[in-house]
Order: C-alpha cells, then sequence, then structure tokens
C-alpha cells in the first residue's frame, strides 16, 4: 500500500528498547518462545507466511530461529516497526540471505484493498497481539482480506487475549478496561464475535488452542 495518510496512527503500549536498529518489546521478549513452539506445530513444512503487524520483528525472527524452512513476509503500517525488521533480519544468522528475505510491506489492514500489493498468495496469516490494539475495522479488514490473501487451503493463525462472555478470565476483563481507557476503539475481543467475523467470509472451521497468561491461539480455515 502506498497512500497511509488517513490511517490511525500506531500505538506501542510499552516503552521499547533499541540496539544497532534493533527494537525490544518486553512483553514480545515474554511470549516469543511460546508462540513460536506453538507456530511450529501448526505450521506445514516450507509454508509461505504473512505476518500482519508485526511490529519490532521479534515473533518472526524467534520462529524463524526454529523453522527455517519457511518463508516469512513481515509487515506493519509503522516505518519504526518496518525499520526493527529489517534490522533483525540483518542481524539474526537464522536469515542467512538478506537478499532471498523479502523487505517488511507497509501493511494496514483498517484499509480497503490492502491486499492488492501482495506478491503472491500465502500458505498463513499470522497476527499477534493485534486484534485488540486496534479499531474493530482492523479484525474486519483481516477476515474480509484474507480469502484474497490466502490459498484455497490457507489458514489465519491469531494469539491474543480473547473474551469468553461470563467465563472470562478477570484479568483479561481488566486488561480491556485499560485498552479502552487509551482509545475506545480498542478493546479484547469476544471469542464468538471474532468467529463470527471470519465465519461471514467463509472461515468455518476453528481450532482453539490455550497459551500461558490467559491467551490463546485460534486457527482459522476454510476445511
Amino acid at each position: 500500500m502506498t497512500d497511509h495518510k488517513s490511517a490511525p496512527t500506531p500505538v506501542a503500549l510499552e516503552a521499547r528498547k533499541a540496539s544497532e536498529g534493533r527494537l525490544f518489546s518486553s512483553s514480545a521478549g515474554r511470549n516469543k518462545a511460546d508462540i513460536a513452539k506453538a507456530l511450529c506445530d501448526l505450521i506445514p513444512q516450507s509454508a509461505s507466511v504473512l505476518e500482519i503487524g508485526s511490529g519490532t520483528g521479534e515473533h518472526g525472527i524467534e520462529t524463524l530461529s526454529l523453522r527455517p524452512d519457511l518463508r516469512w513476509q513481515f509487515s506493519d503500517p509503522d516505518p519504526q516497526s518496518r525499520d526493527s525488521q529489517r534490522a533483525w533480519i540483518a542481524h539474526h544468522s537464522v536469515v542467512t540471505d538478506t537478499e532471498a528475505q523479502a523487505a517488511p510491506m507497509d501493511i494496514d489492514a483498517t484499509l480497503p484493498n490492502w491486499t492488492k500489493a501482495l506478491p503472491i498468495r500465502y500458505d498463513v496469516l499470522f497476527a499477534s497481539n493485534m486484534i485488540h490494539i486496534a479499531p474493530v475495522e482492523a479484525l474486519i479488514g483481516l477476515a474480509r482480506e484474507a480469502e484474497t490473501a490466502l490459498k484455497a487451503d490457507g489458514k489465519i493463525i491469531l494469539y491474543g487475549p480473547f473474551l469468553f462472555g461470563d467465563l472470562s478470565a478477570p484479568s483479561n476483563l481488566k486488561f480491556d478496561g485499560v485498552l479502552k481507557s487509551k482509545n475506545h476503539a480498542w478493546g479484547v475481543r469476544e471469542l464468538g464475535f471474532v468467529k463470527h467475523i471470519f465465519a461471514k467470509h467463509g472461515f468455518n472451521h476453528v481450532e482453539l488452542r490455550g497459551m500461558p497468561k490467559n491467551n490463546h491461539i485460534i486457527g482459522l480455515s476454510r476445511l
């Protein structure tokens, strides 16, 4: 995408440390190993992965360190985050050929037709801690464009906190309040609502995997 004049300014919830161009997220540092291990179980061999909202780039690099067979496309609407992703790619030994590694893409899921800029269709569409620190239009845009972004048998993998109605974890309800106090358009999403949005676009098969600290991974596919 080339026109982001109307796109909202991305906001990080935490201060991010920097070293040699690489940004470090404290929350990513805590959970990236668990997420990477789970993704290794869920992503097929030699798959192409499009990560939406790659942030600092730590999740992609951590996963590639375990699965160098994967072709990983980083993206973010925030230029500083894309710079960090480039720095991580250049720094990390798992990416031995920086010319072969695609440059991070400028993608904002809230904007229409963002898939027009994609060079290929992917096996996996992955987003970590994205849909709650963004307006609901990001979730809707992700679901709407997923059919174009993915191969026919492709899957969507989402990681983060979710609400489960009366069974919601108190910590996630508290986090939901904190997010809404920062931006009324943000919030921890109800799992049922997320499933409904994706089902409208043909992603009716749902796999749920519990993760530490009341987070979950959701796999969505057409199967």
